[in-house]
């Protein structure tokens, strides 16, 4: 017996919730991994959704396919980005992203 059904707009909520803090985290922190942060609260709202289309709707494993691919995209973009960081932080002393464009000196 379920006393709390949930639904698909349970999962919408939920889903934009987390983009509006991915959003926020990546355009009010200056740190690096915090902007990284931000990005992969991105990803993980857009999985959220194509899992509960594919669960609520009439796709059949299209959103779990896709889900897949952005853990996939995420999980190489965090190894890239940590390459990245690293740089940074091996020549600048900080990982303050708006102390990056001095990279180009």
């Amino acid at each position: 017996m379920n006393i709390f059904p949930v639904g698909l707009p349970h999962f919408l909520v939920l889903s934009a919730i987390l983009l509006i803090l991915g959003i926020f985290t990546m355009l009010t922190r200056r740190n690096a991994i915090a902007v990284l942060m931000g990005i992969e609260l991105i990803l993980n709202a857009a999985n959220i959704n194509f899992v509960a289309f594919t669960r609520f709707g009439a796709v059949n494993l299209g959103g779990q396919v896709i889900a897949i691919f952005v853990i996939v995209m995420a999980a190489s973009e965090a190894a890239v980005a940590l390459a990245i960081v690293l740089n940074l932080y091996k020549r600048q002393g900080s990982v303050n992203v708006r102390e990056a464009n001095k990279l180009r000196d």
